[in-house]
């Protein structure tokens, strides 16, 4: 390789959008967010997805839990770390209108899993990043082994977060209710 050739697997950072302006947005609601959550703590009450109150009609925390952390500030800063990362990358391999559509599609997927079975308590940007951080090797970056039939839907963007969810529900046991296959009766 020469000094003015770039390695093929890393073509696609060179040739979309130079500044992250979707995951500086998003970087910057989010952290007002956030901070108003640490600042003003029954806020969080009034945003978390809550299986309960969805069920009620307040189906608007669905969207709102994406910008809010059940983790506090060490769920803050690390989901804000991981979101500048990969959505710089993201962003510049896939473009503006893709990052918008997996971002917010993982999440509101990831949300939604989490509502009907997963964790019916909770929030946090981590599902929408989550949905970022699986295409970029399988698209662009090193590739990934192949897996064995039985992994194959790993190989996909909604797969990988599924089974990143199930990981998540695995370490709070306590926030799992009846509507939980692993807490309760199904």
């Amino acid at each position: 390789m020469t000094a003015g050739t770039v390695a093929p697997n890393l073509a696609p950072l060179t040739t979309g959008p130079r500044r992250p302006v979707l995951t500086a947005a998003v970087f910057l609601v989010t952290l007002a967010c956030g901070v108003a959550q640490l600042v003003h703590r029954p806020l969080y009450d009034h945003v978390v997805r809550d299986a309960a109150r969805i069920d009620d009609g307040e189906w608007y925390r669905l969207i709102t839990g994406m910008f809010f952390q059940d983790g506090w500030t060490a769920g803050l800063i690390v989901n804000l770390i991981w979101l500048a990362v990969v959505g710089t990358l993201a962003e510049r391999v896939f473009g503006r209108a893709r990052w918008l559509l997996l971002y917010f599609g993982c999440g509101l997927f990831g949300q939604f899993m989490s509502y009907i079975w997963l964790n019916p308590v909770g929030a946090g940007n981590s599902m929408c990043s989550a949905g970022l951080r699986p295409t970029l090797p399988t698209r662009h970056g090193p590739r990934l082994p192949t897996p064995t039939a039985p992994a194959a839907p790993a190989r996909s963007v909604v797969g990988r977060t599924v089974l990143w969810q199930l990981g998540q529900s695995r370490r709070s046991p306590a926030a799992r209710d009846s509507r939980s296959p692993a807490g309760g009766s199904w």
